[in-house]
């Protein structure tokens, strides 16, 4: 196994030893932040931002979450989801509705006008992502996700 990547082993590279296009985070950063940087402009003609695109995304895969399950799927902090959600709320994008289990939570839901929105903006993302992974044979970009779930499942807080 590579010694960088041995946990147990007592050596530690500096940054600059190993540099920054071996750093994976800082890649994966990089990554994301071109992702988003070539959405916003797509997304700002729509009249959204990246944060709603990515909450009105999660919910229409998994409709019904509280703020929190929301907040941990969107990688967006709880208090600016909140302000997120108000704004597509008056936007009449979702509505809250509370949870039938506890009174004090409340779950968010796609109304059909949120799915028409995300369906406007998906083919946005979809030519962002696909241009991601050009020239990435299926068995490459499998293997990426196959080590992507793992790393998640390594540094998870969250039973989701």
């Amino acid at each position: 196994m590579d010694e960088r990547l041995d946990s147990r082993n007592s050596r530690i590279e500096t940054l600059g030893q190993m540099g920054l296009q071996q750093f994976a985070p800082y890649l994966m950063n990089r990554i994301m932040g071109r992702y988003n940087a070539t959405l916003r402009q797509d997304l700002r003609r729509q009249g959204l931002t990246v944060p709603q695109v990515r909450a009105l995304a999660v919910l229409a895969v998994g409709d019904g979450m509280s703020i929190n399950e929301l907040s941990v799927y969107t990688v967006i902090e709880q208090s600016t989801m909140s302000r997120t959600l108000d704004a597509l709320e008056a936007q009449g994008l979702v509505r809250r509705e509370a949870c039938q289990d506890d009174s004090r939570t409340r779950n968010i839901f796609l109304t059909d006008k949120g799915r028409e929105e995300f369906n406007r903006a998906w083919p946005a993302m979809h030519e962002a992502f696909a241009e991601m992974f050009r020239d990435i044979d299926e068995a490459e970009y499998s293997a990426f996700v196959a080590t992507l779930q793992k790393i998640l499942g390594n540094i998870r807080k969250h039973d989701f």
